[in-house]
């Protein structure tokens, strides 16, 4: 607003305005000149405090106004009505009042119109507040208008709404600009999520509960057979029910002995991608050999998945009625990679099964059921259900349908429960054999209908006791949620910050794995590496293996916190892909004592930046010229970026480089230039290179220097 509008509005001349704004300390010229926002919001401040002073509270000037009610009407200082003061009368009050409190020193400016308590209580006032909480219930609680709360915001550079749901830093942040100590109140859904998970019930109530078997192996070694002898012999012929092989699990009864739950997943990828989300469901992992074949490196896989799960293993030599079965050398396999059978002494029991002619199976069950036996399971099942989501999807007729295991507890039609960022009212549950059941205990997988959306596999569920509790703890997901994809991708630990960890104290282990070209490679660097180990970091090879990096690899080391090392190896796209959205830290060698120098400088905080390389555009050249005194030179039109003069570049011809150098020149018809942009023709000619044809690619590249944060 200019002068003389304000003028006009208060019924004053422009000069008279001018002379009381100065007084004010404002930093005007003439009738035109542009009022500062402060000192026009002071004026109006001060006009309606002064008013509020005479008409209401009867405080004199100066003196810092009493709190008033939000429904108090705010003076129009355009309005003038009879009884009110002359604009030049409330101005020189104005004056008056600015003078007073320059002289006791007391900062006026911190009480505005839109605060309803002076900054100087504010400062020492301790609020109590529930998270997460909306921009409208925060106002209300710290006692300032919506609209003061909301340009706090703006100040540290966050636009909210009044709805919109804020975190606990940034309303400490706010908080801390307004002078007020937040105090966090623990409300009962927070209590219930941190306690889902402790086992804190009375041990006598405690009972014995079934084991959770998964089956791991190579492929091709009969894995799904094994399942099928099973359930023919256990389910079918004696009429215990059948599978449904889209739940995911199903239950077989031993008569007299007891029942085995085994988790239907394809193999350890599964396995492992909900171990990634810390579902740890399984107890015993049953790996599954042919006696034929033998250790392959898909059984080395399996096994070092199970172990960084600590999950038993009980190995099945299946194929043992085929003449070429040797059963001998699969269980020499198996002790080289540590697994000890017990016909040799060792700890690992090893069953030979068949599963086309049935033989052993009954055996393998009932060493199921005697390691289940050893590991002591139990849980309570007089308590509101904990479990894991093992699938989910969208039915047509039912809508959200989840496959879950129970825990620990019993989940019954009508429990109110919480999976992942999904709630909702248990409707029904089926179990495997699609029959409905009235109630589901620990070990026990069933289906759920009455969420509101389809959970994650690896999700937790829970039961809680209302559906206010059940939003809260949405709701607080659902903005986690959303700020971590703000703020892009949750990291995994890297080499940049393994000295930063270990410097906090709070980091013992680095877990690494090894994918190589050959085996002596792949020993030979295991060896280098696991030497580098400290009394401060112990390195540790979770896994090593033959080939390429793999969306396995990739889960796994998600899973287990750990980084990826390869050697003269690649990783494929999809791993790529994967690694990028896991934030799985992968790095590639070709020589063994950079990888091994890498980590140690990792581990002495010594570890130097690394350089990207990051593709600026490519030329297709449609014609070759011929030049004696340049040489040849190349036509072509940009088609993807840019291509920059100082920039290297490679020459591609039929998916192969067979030129990397610098241009000589870059030319836009007759003038050189220092870049050309895509659309755009060019021609150019390579230092030290003359073999251009038509359809070959210049591609033009940067390396992008990235930082090492430690």
């Amino acid at each position: 607003m200019r002068v003389h509008e304000l003028a006009k509005q208060l019924g004053m001349s422009s000069k008279d305005l001018l002379d009381r704004i100065k007084q004010l300390g404002g930093d005007v010229k003439s009738h035109m000149s542009l009022i500062d926002e402060g000192i026009l919001n002071l004026i109006q401040g001060r006009l309606n405090i002064i008013e509020k002073t005479d008409k209401s509270t009867g405080v004199k000037s100066g003196e810092t106004p009493r709190k008033e009610s939000s429904k108090t009407q705010r003076h129009d200082v355009r309005k003038e009505g009879r009884g009110q003061p002359t604009a030049a009368a409330t101005l020189s009050k104005v004056a008056d009042t600015q003078k007073v409190n320059a002289d006791t020193k007391t900062d006026v400016s911190a009480v505005t119109v839109c605060e309803t308590l002076p900054e100087e209580k504010l400062a020492s006032r301790t609020v109590s507040i529930r998270f997460p909480i909306t921009v409208g219930h925060l106002a209300h609680e710290l006692n300032i208008r919506i609209s003061e709360l909301i340009k706090t915001f703006m100040g540290i550079g966050i636009f909210a709404n009044v709805n919109q749901l804020l975190n606990e830093e940034i309303v400490y942040s706010v908080a801390a600009k307004l002078g007020v100590a937040i105090q966090k109140v623990e409300d009962e859904a927070e209590k219930i999520v941190k306690g889902k998970g402790e086992d804190t019930e009375d041990p006598a109530k405690l009972k014995p509960r079934p084991p959770v078997v998964t089956m791991m192996g190579h492929v091709d070694h009969g894995k799904t057979s094994l399942l099928d002898a099973i359930r023919k012999t256990n389910i079918a012929a004696k009429e215990a029910g059948s599978i449904t092989q889209h739940i995911g699990a199903y239950g077989v009864e031993i008569p007299g002995k007891g029942h085995v739950t085994f988790l239907d997943t394809p193999g350890h990828e599964a396995f492992t991608a909900m171990r990634a989300r810390g579902a740890n469901v399984t107890d015993i992992v049953v790996l599954v050999v042919a006696a034929d074949d033998g250790v392959m490196p898909q059984t080395v896989e399996a096994i070092d998945h199970a172990r960084e799960a600590q999950c038993p293993i009980v190995v099945a030599i299946n194929k043992i009625d085929l003449p070429t079965a040797n059963p001998q050398k699969v269980m020499g396999g198996l002790q080289k990679l540590g697994l000890n059978p017990e016909e040799w002494g060792g700890k690992t029991i090893c069953v030979k099964v068949s599963a086309k002619t049935g033989q052993g199976i009954d055996e393998l069950l009932e060493m199921l059921l005697l390691q289940a036996e050893i590991m002591e399971l139990k849980a309570n099942p007089d308590r509101p259900a904990v479990g894991v989501v093992l699938e989910g999807h969208l039915s047509k007729g039912t809508g959200p349908v989840a496959t879950v295991i129970i825990q620990k507890g019993t989940l019954k039609p009508g429990d109110m429960v919480v999976s992942g960022l999904c709630m909702g009212r248990v409707r029904a549950l089926k179990n495997d054999r699609g029959k409905t059941v009235k109630q589901a205990g620990p070990s026990m997988a069933v289906e759920v209908i009455g969420l509101n959306s389809v959970p994650e596999a690896g999700d937790d569920f829970f039961v809680v006791d209302s559906e206010k509790i059940a939003r809260e703890i949405t709701e607080k997901r659902n903005l986690a949620r959303r700020e971590q994809d703000l703020r892009g991708v949750k990291k995994h630990l890297s080499l940049e910050d393994l000295y930063h960890r270990i410097s906090e104290g709070n980091f013992k282990e680095l877990k690494l794995i090894i994918k190589a070209d050959v085996q002596g490679s792949m020993e030979a660097l295991s060896q280098s590496l696991e030497k580098l180990s400290t009394d401060v970091c112990r390195l540790h090879v979770i896994h090593s293996n033959i080939g390429g990096v793999n969306d396995s690899d990739v889960m796994l080391a998600a899973a287990s916190d750990a980084v990826i090392i390869g050697f003269h190896v690649k990783a494929d796209s999809k791993a790529t892909q994967l690694a990028d959205k896991e934030g799985v830290d992968m790095r590639f060698y070709n020589i063994i004592y950079e990888a091994c120098e890498d980590v140690r400088k990792a581990m002495e905080g010594l570890l130097e930046p690394t350089f990207k390389e990051v593709i600026e555009g490519k030329v297709s050249i449609r014609k070759i010229f011929k030049s004696s005194r340049i040489g040849t030179i190349g036509g072509g039109i940009v088609v993807k970026g840019r291509v920059v003069r100082q920039n290297p570049v490679r020459l591609i011809r039929n998916q192969i480089v067979i030129f990397e150098g610098k241009l000589a020149s870059l030319r836009r018809f007759q003038d050189d230039v220092r870049e050309v942009n895509e659309g755009y023709e060019c021609g150019f000619s390579l230092e030290g290179f003359n073999d251009l044809q038509e359809g070959d690619i210049l591609e033009s590249y940067r390396m992008e220097r990235i930082a090492a944060k430690l």
